[in-house]
């Protein structure tokens, strides 16, 4: 179903096109129709024209017309992923999936070139042992080679470089999100902390604005919330951070507003100003 996401990618990125629940089953639906009516052919029609095996030779015997059929069969659907990933090139993503799929294709093309090749000009391969040996090693090669492509870098990292590893990718999918990678506002109307205020807005806060997807307070947070942070936990002047507003008592000042969407859209859950301290000692929150 490799396809089936690639597809889905392209309507959204470059089709700009929304991949709906119809969208979805429907091109699931051929890619299933495609490979279910291919393995009822194979199981319906007669064996002497597909694979048949032989007691006296103790081995299958393979028609060339069925070897063509299956190998063509995978040269249209690694074809088809081919054209997808050329389309989804310039399609940035957190985790290098481009990369990645690139080399896996290029793998997979060079074992379906090795296989059609050994499988067309040499149709008798396995009566000769160097032929078998060499088809063998080939396929697992292949295989184990598609697997490390995925995991190999993230295994050595976090086993030789775990701490390092791991803060980097915390920082990296705190800076990055939905607004910042595909300039999608989740909540466009709203004021929650994922919102940019307007530059002319007043905020209470001395006319400054507050950039919540900037790398500023990102930073700030991060360097907060590290999960190898100060050892010390009463050090409290040391998690204040100066993007925070705080008053003469060193309180922080809530944005109450950062809960849930003021009534009618209208950003007026920010106050004015701030009530101070009473004489008496007493906070009042």
């Amino acid at each position: 179903m490799t396809i089936v996401r690639f597809y889905a990618l392209d309507r959204v990125f470059n089709q700009k096109k929304p991949f709906t629940r119809r969208s979805s089953l429907v091109s699931g639906a051929v890619v299933i129709v495609f490979n279910v009516t291919y393995c009822l052919v194979n199981q319906l029609i007669s064996n002497s024209l597909t694979v048949e095996y032989v007691p006296v030779l103790e081995a299958c015997n393979i028609t060339m017309a069925f070897r063509i059929a299956a190998i063509a069969v995978q040269w249209v659907l690694w074809g088809a992923c081919g054209v997808l990933i050329f389309r989804l090139r310039n399609i940035q993503s957190s985790f290098n999936e481009f990369r990645e799929s690139v080399a896996i294709f290029l793998v997979i093309i060079g074992l379906l070139t090795e296989t059609s090749v050994t499988n067309l000009h040499y149709q008798y391969y396995i009566f000769e042992k160097k032929r078998r040996t060499q088809k063998t090693y080939v396929d697992v090669v292949a295989s184990v080679l598609v697997i490390w492509l995925f995991i190999g870098f993230p295994v050595y990292k976090s086993i030789f470089d775990r701490r390092n590893y791991e803060q980097m990718w915390l920082e990296k999918l705190a800076k990055e999100g939905p607004g910042n990678t595909y300039n999608i506002n989740s909540n466009p109307q709203g004021t929650t902390a994922y919102a940019k205020m307007d530059e002319n807005l007043d905020s209470g806060f001395n006319n400054s604005q507050l950039n919540y997807e900037g790398n500023g307070i990102n930073s700030a947070y991060m360097n907060n919330h590290r999960p190898f942070g100060d050892p010390d936990p009463f050090n409290i002047e040391s998690g204040m951070s100066a993007h925070v507003p705080y008053n003469d008592n060193l309180l922080p000042m809530a944005l109450r507003n950062n809960m849930h969407n003021p009534l009618l859209n209208s950003p007026s859950l920010f106050a004015a100003s701030y009530m101070d301290s009473p004489s008496d000692g007493r906070h009042v929150l």
